[in-house]
């Protein structure tokens, strides 16, 4: 069940309850009887670190993970057709 932040208009008096999501919420002070208002906070739950979509919690510097180094020779071709005397030693 949730916890819920209140305080009072009138005296100030703020406490926290933990109320079910089909109870309705509280209207006056347990202290002066004056008016209550729910106070909202930010959410407590903040997924960072690895494991997660890449795009969440980056560096403004970019990835961290970087590319393999572009080679500047190219790799030799691998030959399309059998060499001949492959070909008649099979035969």
């Amino acid at each position: 069940m949730p916890t819920y932040a209140y305080a009072c208009k009138d005296c100030g008096h703020a406490f926290d309850i933990v109320q079910s999501f089909s109870d309705s919420p509280l209207t006056s002070c347990p202290e002066c009887q004056g008016a209550l208002r729910k106070k909202f906070n930010s959410v407590g739950v903040v997924f960072k670190g690895s494991g997660f979509y890449r795009t969440d919690s980056r560096d403004s510097k970019g990835s961290t993970v970087s590319a393999a180094p572009a080679s500047s020779t190219p790799a030799p071709a691998a030959p399309s057709a059998p060499a001949p005397a492959a070909a008649a030693a099979a035969s």
